[in-house]
């Protein structure tokens, strides 16, 4: 299954808003997850796992310690998704 950009942004926009309690308009693609979003360790696991039950794949820990911004999680979503 894929997913364009924007279907993947939307969605994380919606589980960050959900899961952390962060105001949708204040997240932006250039978002630092943890310093803009407050996000810390924790919740970047919780993030990967809610993101696993959206695109059926396990993100790799090691991508996922890459990403810093909020667009930095779409493109790797959307990276992984394209090579199934």
């Amino acid at each position: 299954m894929t997913y364009s950009k924007e279907e993947i942004y939307a969605k994380l926009t919606s589980v960050l808003a959900e899961t952390f309690q962060i105001h949708a308009e204040s997240i932006t693609p250039e978002s630092n997850l943890f310093n803009d979003l407050g996000l810390d360790s924790i919740d970047a696991v919780e993030l990967a796992i809610q993101l696993q039950g959206y695109t059926k794949r396990r993100m790799k820990a090691e991508e996922f310690k890459q990403v810093q911004t909020v667009q930095d999680v779409v493109d790797t979503i959307h990276k992984m998704l394209q090579e199934a």
